[in-house]
């Protein structure tokens, strides 16, 4: 057994591919359309599938709202340098919603977090 994706429901694909690969570095690794089921899956990572775990986003045709829930809480990406990272991000517009700095309640380890374009916590994690 193997983890292989992950899946989050996205409003708009374009700025959804355009934040994952812009602002987290990933590629698009395959996207297709499903007419008869009015949806598009998009997945998105650093490596295949077959090698990595990767994002599934999954785009409805139409205007749903989504409601995130109490119980998803994050995903988590490795990073360099957290402050420039952080910096270059708030510099094109994503949102920060903590800054970066030790994790709280003990650990050495320096994390921030930001939302991407559906609002979805991303944690950054200075490797």
């Amino acid at each position: 057994m193997r983890f292989m994706h992950t899946m989050i429901r996205i409003r708009d694909l374009d700025r959804s591919i355009e934040f994952y690969t812009k602002q987290l570095g990933m590629q698009v690794l395959k996207q297709n359309n499903y007419p008869s089921g009015e949806f598009t899956l998009a997945f998105l990572g650093y490596g295949t599938e077959k090698d990595n775990t990767v994002i599934e986003l999954t785009h409805n045709w139409d205007d749903r709202e989504y409601e995130h829930g109490n119980a998803f809480g994050h995903l988590a990406i490795g990073v360099d340098d957290i402050k420039t990272t952080v910096e270059n991000m708030r510099q094109t517009g994503v949102e920060i919603t903590r800054e970066p700095g030790p994790m709280k309640f003990g650990g050495n380890v320096s994390i921030a977090f930001i939302k991407d374009p559906d609002g979805y916590t991303i944690e950054l994690i200075e490797e």
